[in-house]
């Protein structure tokens, strides 16, 4: 059965590339990741949008993060039944096993994600409502956060604090998580909330006191 073809030219010839320079250049570097380990300091949390680079927002080597990447940047609340959870799985394994110091999570403007949450509060996304749509039911982990947009007027605006809240509903969410809530306690572990604009460069950072994203 073929279930695999190979990859597009045009990506063939970019690994050729990336190995011929950038691997060649920094080969011993490459060599001593491989046979030491990797030892980040931070965990990211990010969206899986293409537009989102983490790497390149923080000039980030290869080794420095650790990086888990899903829709709308959510982390559902702990949940140990037994089941798949690739996010807890990632959070588990940064947080117990590589004793990372820093877990980031990063949401971002235009979220095609957190736009669907939008869509279904307002019955606008019957598709996403259906039982079998792996978006809709991941996008009710934001849902309950509606209700602190749900008055305003503009709907770019709607779209732009729901993005927003998701960063803060996976805060919220990572501190049910009993290793992560010991680990913030003893002060291992730092918890950081980010909101960055795809098309103007800016980033926000989450301040609880003030529960508000101000610029860095």
């Amino acid at each position: 059965m073929k279930l695999a073809r190979p990859l597009p030219n045009y990506l063939v010839q970019r690994y050729h590339g990336w190995k011929a320079t950038t691997y060649a250049e920094n080969q011993v570097w490459y060599r001593r990741l491989a046979t030491e380990g990797q030892r980040p300091r931070a965990m990211v949390i990010s969206c899986c949008d293409s537009r989102v680079h983490v790497t390149s927002i923080f000039g980030a080597d290869q080794g420095e993060f650790f990086i888990h990447r899903n829709v709308a940047n959510l982390v559902p609340p702990y949940l140990p039944d037994g089941d798949h959870h690739g996010t807890s799985a990632a959070v588990e394994y940064a947080v117990t096993v590589l004793k990372v110091a820093h877990l980031i999570v990063l949401g971002h403007s235009q979220c095609g994600g957190v736009r669907g949450c939008l869509d279904m509060c307002k019955g606008h996304a019957p598709q996403l409502e259906a039982k079998e749509s792996f978006v809709g039911r991941w996008m009710d982990i934001l849902k309950p956060k509606y209700d602190h947009v749900a008055q305003i007027e503009d709907e770019d605006e709607q779209v732009r604090q729901l993005e927003k809240h998701a960063v803060v509903a996976s805060l919220e969410n990572l501190m049910t998580f009993p290793f992560i809530a010991s680990a913030v306690d003893e002060g291992s572990l730092s918890l950081h909330g980010l909101w960055t604009d795809i098309g103007e460069g800016g980033l926000q950072c989450y301040e609880p006191a003030e529960e508000r994203f101000v610029p860095v």
